[in-house]
């Protein structure tokens, strides 16, 4: 059950950010194998100057369609599994029109007692949501 946050510049036209967020979400679907219905993206679009993404010493410049994104997810996957991710978020936001440079993803890992999906509860402990088995 990823969470993800999905941060651009404003200007894109509604087709093209579902499109951005689609392609995101059929990455973990097809490299994690979770649920297709199991999906929670939160979008938010900021003027230009309110992003600020730097190559960190990579040698390359960004241009204002980079697209920063924010996975949070269960902890216990392997860094293959992450790697394999990271590449499949690539290829089809590659896919899209948009440049390899302007693909960010930050991974946040947590556990079950991390989440609760309504009613004040922690459904994982609870037992009301079964913990998602690893790929």
């Amino acid at each position: 059950m990823p969470l993800v946050r999905i941060d651009l510049v404003e200007g894109r036209t509604t087709d093209q950010t579902r499109e951005l967020a689609d392609a995101i979400h059929q990455a973990i679907v097809e490299t994690y194998r979770i649920p297709e219905r199991d999906r929670f993206q939160i979008i938010t679009e900021h003027p230009a100057q309110h992003i600020i993404a730097q190559d960190a010493g990579l040698g390359f410049e960004r241009t204002t369609n980079v697209v920063i994104i924010h996975i949070f997810t269960q902890r216990g996957r392997s860094d293959e599994d992450k790697q394999a991710l990271y590449k499949a978020v690539h290829d089809n936001l590659v896919v899209t029109g948009l440049a390899p440079e302007d693909i960010f993803v930050g991974y946040t890992e947590n556990g079950p007692q991390d989440w609760s999906f309504s009613h004040g509860q922690a459904q994982y402990l609870t037992g009301q949501l079964q913990v998602p088995a690893q790929t």
